[in-house]
Order: C-alpha cells, then sequence, then structure tokens
C-alpha cells in the first residue's frame, strides 16, 4: 500500500473527488458536507452531478473540486473548476455500493498512480442480476481484486453494516472513512464539525462517522465473502418434531456420499419447513431413486454431481411458491423484525407495511381440489366473478387486524395443500423432470446434469412462475433430440443461456 499523502499543497491543481451513489444512499449529503468543509477550512468548492440510469434505482456522480484560499491569493487569479471526472485525473473516488466501485473502475476513474478509491462492501443488486433465472449476482470478489490492483490506496468495508449498527446512515460512515483515509488537508475536528452545522440527526450522525473512521485507520481481518445465494432456512416447525427428524438425517448419512450430506441435509430441512415429515420422506425417495440410478450410470466416476445438483434443485421445486406460501412468508417474525431494524423503530413504535398480492386466476382456484378446480373453470360467470375480486391484485396491512388474518387464514392451508389441484400440476411436472433425467442419465450424464439445472428457471409466485416454467418446457423439449450428440451437454448449457438472456431482456426497459 502506498503512503498517506496530503492533498492541496500544489497549486497547479485542485484536490479533485468522485462519488457514485445511488438514489436514497445519501450521496448529495455527503457532497454537500464535503463543500461544507471545504469552505469552512479556506478552500473554494465547486460541485456537479449527473443523474444515470433506472436500472441502479437512479445511480449518480457526483463530482466536487477542492481549492486552496491561499493559492488563489498567491496567484491573483481564480482557478475555472472542471464539471466532470476526467479518466486518470481523479484523486478520490468514493463508492456507496461495491458495483458502483466496480462502475468507477470501467470509467477509468480509478488510477494506480494517482486515486484512492473508498468503498462500501455491500451489495444491493442491480435489475439486471435480479431478472436473471438463475444466479446473476456478479463477482463480489473481482471487484474487490480489481480495487487492489488499479487503485494507488483501497480502502473498503460494509459502511452500510456500519450505518445500521450507529442507526445512522450511510453518507455518515462514508464521510468518517474520508476522513480516516486522511487524504485531504483537514483535521477530524474539522469532519466534526460539519456535520454539527448541519443540524440533522447530529449525535447519531457523528457516532457512525467515528464507526466509518476507525474502519479505515484500523481495518478488521473479514472472512471470505458469504456466497449470496446462501440462505438460512428457519427452525424446522414443531410438527417436525427432532424425534421424527433424526431418521431422515441418518438415512441420508447412510444412503449418500459424504460430499452430498450438506446439501441434503439443507434441502431436507427446506422441504420440511415447507410441509411435514411425510413431505421429507418424500424428498429422500426420490433422492435415494436418482442416486442409485446415477451410480449404475457413472455418478462416482463424475463426483456424483446430478445428486448434488438435484438435492439443490427437487427441494427448490417441492417447495414451490403458491399463495399459502407467500402468506406464510409475509407472517413470519423475523420479518417483522427485519423490516422493524430497517426502518429504526424503537421497541414502543407501530410499523406498518404494505404486502402486494397479484396472484393469477389459476392460483386462487388451483387452492382448491382438482376436481373443485375443474368445475370453476366449467362456470364462466363464477370465474368472471373471482377474476374481479382479485384481478387488480390485493393491498394487504399486516399490522391490521383484518390484514393479518386474511394472511394467517391463508398460511393456513398448508394442511390442505396435498390436495391442492396447484399440488397436483406441480406433482406432475416434476414427476416429469425426473423421468426426463432419469431417462437421459443413462446415455449422457453431463446432459442429465444440465437438465437438472434448468429446473433453476422454474421461480417465484403468479405470472413469473408462469413464464418460466414455459421456458423450462421449452428446454425440456430439446434436452431428448440433443441425447447421443457430441457436447450435448454444452449445447443445452447455450440454449438455458440464450433463454435466461432473452428473460433479462424482455424484463429491462
Amino acid at each position: 500500500m502506498s503512503a498517506v499523502r496530503t492533498l492541496g499543497t500544489d497549486p497547479a491543481r485542485p484536490i479533485t473527488i468522485a462519488i457514485l451513489a445511488m438514489g436514497g444512499q445519501g450521496g448529495g449529503v455527503l457532497v454537500d458536507w464535503i463543500v461544507d468543509l471545504a469552505t469552512h477550512n479556506h478552500y473554494l468548492a465547486q460541485a456537479t452531478s449527473v443523474a444515470g440510469v433506472a436500472q441502479r434505482t437512479g445511480a449518480t456522480i457526483y463530482y466536487t473540486e477542492l481549492y486552496a484560499q491561499a493559492h488563489i491569493a498567491a496567484n491573483g487569479k481564480t482557478p475555472v473548476l472542471a464539471q466532470m471526472p476526467v479518466p486518470g485525473e481523479v484523486d478520490i473516488v468514493i463508492a456507496s455500493e461495491l458495483m458502483e466501485a466496480g462502475r468507477a473502475m470501467q470509467r477509468g476513474l480509478v488510477t494506480s498512480d494517482r486515486t484512492t478509491l473508498i468503498t462500501s462492501s455491500h451489495r444491493d443488486y442491480a435489475t439486471l442480476e435480479k431478472v436473471n433465472p438463475g444466479n446473476g449476482i456478479a463477482d463480489a470478489s473481482a471487484v474487490l481484486g480489481a480495487g487492489l490492483t488499479h487503485a494507488r490506496r483501497f480502502l473498503h468495508d460494509d459502511m452500510q453494516a456500519i450505518a445500521a449498527q450507529q442507526r445512522s446512515v450511510l453518507s455518515a460512515a462514508l464521510f468518517g472513512a474520508l476522513a480516516g483515509a486522511a487524504e485531504l488537508p483537514f483535521e477530524d475536528a474539522a469532519y466534526q464539525d460539519t456535520i454539527r452545522r448541519a443540524g440533522i440527526g447530529v449525535e447519531a450522525s457523528l457516532r457512525c462517522f467515528q464507526a466509518g473512521l476507525q474502519s479505515t485507520r484500523q481495518p478488521q481481518q473479514h472472512d471470505t465473502l458469504a456466497d449470496p445465494m446462501a440462505t438460512a432456512p428457519r427452525p424446522l416447525p414443531a410438527r417436525a418434531a427432532a424425534v421424527q427428524v433424526e431418521p431422515l438425517r441418518a438415512r441420508i448419512e447412510k444412503e449418500f456420499p459424504a460430499s452430498c450430506h450438506a446439501i441434503l441435509g439443507a434441502g431436507l430441512q427446506r422441504v420440511l419447513e415447507f410441509q411435514d415429515i411425510v413431505y421429507g420422506r418424500e424428498y429422500l425417495e426420490r433422492m435415494s431413486a436418482l442416486h442409485q440410478h446415477g451410480l449404475a450410470h457413472g455418478g462416482a466416476h463424475h463426483a456424483h454431481l446430478a445428486t448434488l445438483e438435484a438435492a439443490r434443485w427437487l427441494a427448490v421445486a417441492m417447495s414451490y411458491d403458491d399463495v399459502i406460501r407467500v402468506a406464510e412468508l409475509k407472517t413470519r417474525i423475523q420479518r417483522t423484525q427485519r423490516l422493524r431494524e430497517e426502518v429504526g423503530a424503537g421497541a414502543d413504535e407501530v410499523v406498518g407495511s404494505v404486502e402486494f398480492f397479484h396472484p393469477r386466476i389459476e392460483e386462487i382456484y388451483g387452492l382448491f381440489p382438482a376436481s373443485w378446480g375443474h368445475w370453476i373453470e366449467g362456470i364462466p360467470p363464477l370465474k368472471k366473478l373471482l377474476l374481479a375480486v382479485i384481478g387488480d391484485g390485493k393491498r394487504l396491512r399486516p399490522h391490521t387486524v383484518i390484514g393479518q388474518c386474511m394472511l394467517q387464514i391463508l398460511a393456513g392451508l398448508s394442511r390442505f395443500r396435498r390436495h391442492s389441484r396447484r399440488h397436483a400440476e406441480e406433482t406432475a411436472h416434476l414427476t416429469h423432470w425426473l423421468d426426463m433425467v432419469h431417462s437421459v442419465i443413462t446415455k449422457d450424464y453431463m446432459l442429465a446434469v444440465e437438465v437438472i439445472r434448468c429446473r433453476r428457471l422454474v421461480k417465484g409466485y403468479s405470472d413469473t412462475h408462469a413464464r418460466g416454467s414455459s421456458k423450462f418446457d421449452r428446454l425440456m423439449q430439446a434436452a431428448p433430440a440433443l441425447a447421443g450428440q457430441d457436447n450435448a451437454a454444452a449445447q443445452l448449457v447455450a440454449l438455458r443461456k440464450k433463454v435466461e438472456n432473452e428473460a433479462a431482456q424482455a424484463k429491462v426497459p
């Protein structure tokens, strides 16, 4: 790491600072603080901003140039300051989120001989990352590695977490990180005075400023970034008592190789959480049949890859998102606690939220037994009435008695799920998929692995689920024709990526 320098001593050039922030992250506040800091410490300051596009919720580039009043007095001339950052001419870049730091490097704003890059390492996912039918999340480690390579100094920490811990805002943590970098010719007290002059949330901002400053001057060693796709299932429901779960856990250890135990355990827990012990047994029965069939056709040679992939995607397929599950997720106490933490609510404050439901008509009568669903479909006036009731979706307020009761009633229908039309349809779809895997694996093991991975296209509920299912079905029609061809697995991967790209492009205006 290069030695810390002090900017502002060269009368030939100003101090240049670029800030990249998204809407709501306080980029404007941070710029105002920097300008106020400079002007109260005998510097001329100019700030501009250029708003970005909606894919990053309004990402904006703020640019500030600072020039010492002493140089103006000595030269007798007022400088003309630039309004936009120039690649290769930026002293400090501050990014409010990790991919914004990556964007700054792509634009050439970060250079190894000049730029100090300060960023929060947390992620706010972009639209293109979210709409990808699979895992579209960009590689955070690549950005961290690029920062170490391309910046003169690279300072990073999870400033969003620091702000949350101090019950303050991200801009205060970044302002502290800027002070901690000791690049600007101002004392720590000058930064603190700037916050006090602003007069809003002073005490919390000062605490957050100090924490951000310490994160830069005394950085903590962090473990490797966690997999952003990893999720921790909630504790098993009471009806799935430990004495019932233990035989299932023992079966995993007995019938499957050690390399598969962790993913099978996570899949089993997800299925148990979704329904019950009986459903968990069904999961292991399906997995056992697939694993044994894979063993007979080269599974051990391929490190049981089909078993590993199926353990994940079968659990996802069996715990599909119907109206019942959506309601159950929205009534979890953990979700309520997270919402309260996000808005910084006190123990005696009431937090209200509006939950948007927009199920298709098929999902409504999919709650009923299959015979009822067919009966409803055969009565157009009744179907029209249901469409009139839910056609524009529903807005429920779970903090009210009526809203909470409606969600709890919907969530309580899980005990009847096995007899519903939706469950019968999902089971038939899943069975067809597994039958194809069993058929393909006898001819091409790696093609079967890719058939399993195609299941990632099916997710969500309502229209999202319908679109994903149609794309998945297209691939399932193509897969059997590929069996026996050279590079069949690679061909199916290419087809899947094409379908995923089509879905992403259709989502982004």
